[in-house]
C-alpha cells in the first residue's frame, strides 16, 4: 500500500491516491470515514490508483508506460470486480474525506500464497491513498478497517499478508509500524511488455 499497498486486478503493469468527486485535497479530518465501495466508486478508485501507481512506478517504467496508467483504465477493472467479485470474501473499502474518495484497499483470501494457510490468512491485495490526502490518518483507518473486515469474514483468521515493492521505503515503514514484517517470501513481477521486472517482498502480521 502507499500510505498503505494489491488484485484481483493486476492486469498491468503486472504487479501492485470522482466521478469527479475524488481527491483534490485531504479534506477535513472530522469528516474522515471508511466504507465498503460501490460500483459507482470505480472512477474515483481508478483515479486514486492511477496517482499511486504513477508515483510508485515512476523510476521502474518508461514514461510512456507510466502515462498509460490512467484512472479510466483502472476504473473499468474495478467496476467489473465490484459488480462480480471473484469470491464473496473479496472486498473493496474506500477512505473518504467528506464525500470525496481519497484512498482504497482491496482484500481477499490467501488462495495462492505459498507457505500461508488459506483458511487462516487474509490478504491485502492492493491499496493506496491519494498524495494530497496523506498524513491525515486515511492510511491507518484503511488498514485497521481492512483487518477488521477480514476478521469479520473469517473467525479463524490468524494473519494478514501483503506484497510491496522491495524498495518502497515509506510504504514498508508504514506497514512495519502496524506490525507487518517480511516473512522471507519474494517475487519478481513483470511490470511491462518488454519483460522488465520489479522485486516485491511479502509482509505478514500475526493477529
Amino acid at each position: 500500500m502507499s500510505d498503505s499497498q494489491h488484485d484481483h486486478q493486476h492486469d498491468h503493469p503486472h504487479q501492485h491516491d470522482h466521478d469527479h468527486g475524488a481527491a483534490t485535497g485531504p479534506g477535513p479530518v472530522a469528516d474522515a470515514s471508511v466504507r465498503t465501495a460501490r460500483p459507482s466508486d470505480a472512477p474515483a478508485v481508478g483515479l486514486v490508483q492511477a496517482w499511486v501507481w504513477q508515483t510508485e512506478y515512476a523510476d521502474l517504467l518508461a514514461p510512456e508506460v507510466v502515462d498509460a496508467l490512467t484512472g479510466p483504465r483502472f476504473a473499468a477493472v474495478w467496476r467489473r470486480s465490484l459488480e462480480q467479485p471473484p469470491t464473496p470474501r473479496h472486498r473493496l473499502l474506500v477512505a473518504c474525506a467528506g464525500p470525496q474518495v481519497v484512498g482504497y484497499v482491496a482484500l481477499g483470501p490467501a488462495e495462492d500464497e505459498p507457505g500461508l494457510d488459506p483458511d487462516r490468512t487474509g490478504v491485502i491485495l492492493d491499496g493506496g491513498v491519494h498524495p494530497q490526502g496523506r498524513r491525515t490518518g486515511h492510511g491507518s483507518r484503511l488498514l485497521n478497517a481492512a483487518v477488521d473486515t477480514l476478521r469479520a469474514g473469517n473467525d479463524d483468521l490468524e494473519a494478514v499478508a501483503t506484497w510491496v515493492l522491495a524498495d518502497a521505503g515509506a510504504t514498508r515503514a508504514f506497514l512495519a509500524g502496524a506490525g507487518f514484517e517480511p516473512d522471507g517470501a519474494w517475487r519478481d513481477r513483470v511490470v511491462d511488455e518488454d519483460g522488465r521486472t520489479a522485486r516485491e517482498v511479502r509482509l505478514v502480521v500475526s493477529l
